[in-house]
């Protein structure tokens, strides 16, 4: 898969306007595995890569780069840090400023963006904290960087910037912490609203949420459904589901909870009395019906006979037909304010036995 901001990321040592340090290792934060970091000259044995989203994580471990877990397990400074800033503009500012924190006073800070990701605009925050920067640009993408001069930087910027990267209650709802970067951080997304509002009370036994986020449709079944016994709560973000522990441990009274950094596409791990779920459709800004239509299967074959699912997407997104082809008995509960929300039973496996 093309990754334009991994290749213009390696641009400048391309084109020999960077050379990489002699010793020590090298960060990445936000780190992705692509071609661009199998060329010979590539030190990737040195990188360190920090990447929290599991998918990017588990092709980076394949790759054979060590991964960490975050900045209080990192040894540092390092002599150059690599960063993929995201589209989000608070997580953005945030690690930048985490990258100079982690950065040697001269060594070397490179970043790259898609234009459609903001990178005009990530580049002058980048500035902002550590003075004129460098650029390059190629594949609709920019790459920009810095030699880390301690008498240009920001202090009180970086340490405001560094700031946004802190869990914050969320304003309209206080049972829930989140930062910026997750899905809806700032609000109880719409859908999961409409989903929540159409949960059974008889919902019981084991069940699990499937791209739980910071744990927002979790708390409405707890809230909602007395005879749950074990709840399992999957999502691929561990920055989500580290607030998931957080925001759903004081409220799960009996209830096990299990919490699980994994990618849903690659299956469930356990089987199932019922299932929720919100399910991503979109990788940055295209659309991406296909990951939606994979957690209805993996939830199709997590399902207990008679389990049921609810899923909650946007109007347009086709996945009726998956569910008719994995599932058999489905229905649209109902259909407003651009969702839909869909409920699906297991009567295949029921009438088998």
């Amino acid at each position: 898969m093309l990754d334009p901001a991994l290749d213009t990321l390696l641009l400048p040592f391309t084109t020999r306007a960077l050379v990489w340090p002699k010793a020590g290792q090298i960060l990445f934060l936000r780190a992705r595995m692509g071609q661009a970091l199998m060329q010979p000259d590539v030190p990737r044995g040195r990188f360190l890569c920090r990447q929290t989203f599991q998918p990017f994580a588990k092709e980076l471990s394949l790759g054979q780069l060590a991964l960490d877990r975050g900045p209080e397990n990192a040894a540092g400074p390092f002599p150059m840090t690599l960063v993929l800033p995201p589209r989000q503009r608070e997580e953005a500012r945030y690690l930048l400023a985490e990258a100079v924190m982690a950065t040697s006073p001269g060594g070397v800070i490179v970043a790259a963006a898609t234009n459609t990701e903001g990178a005009r605009s990530i580049e002058a925050d980048f500035a902002k904290l550590t003075g004129d920067v460098v650029s390059l640009f190629k594949n609709k993408s920019r790459v920009f960087w810095v030699t880390l001069d301690p008498e240009r930087i920001d202090p009180a910027l970086v340490q405001e910037w560094l700031a946004l990267g802190a869990p914050r209650r969320l304003t309209s709802d206080a049972r829930f912490l989140t930062r910026p970067g997750l899905f809806a951080w700032d609000r109880i997304d719409a859908g999961s609203a409409l989903l929540a509002q159409h949960l059974p009370a008889d919902l019981a036994g084991s069940g699990a949420d499937l791209g739980c986020g910071f744990g927002y449709l979790s708390a409405e079944v707890l809230a909602r459904c007395p005879n749950v016994s074990e709840l399992a709560l999957y999502e691929a973000e561990r920055l989500a589901l580290d607030l998931a522990c957080e925001n759903l441990t004081p409220l799960a009274g009996k209830v096990r909870l299990d919490f699980l950094w994994q990618d849903v596409t690659e299956g469930l791990r356990g089987s199932y009395d019922f299932i929720v779920s919100n399910p991503p459709f979109h990788t940055g800004r295209a659309d991406r019906p296909d990951l939606g239509q994979a957690f209805i299967i993996a939830g199709a074959k997590a399902l207990k006979p008679g389990g049921r699912m609810f899923f909650v997407a946007n109007q347009h997104l086709p996945y009726e037909a998956t569910f008719a082809a994995h599932v058999a008995r489905h229905r649209i509960i109902t259909s407003t304010d651009g969702y839909k929300i869909i409920e699906a039973i297991n009567i295949q496996a029921v009438s088998a036995r």
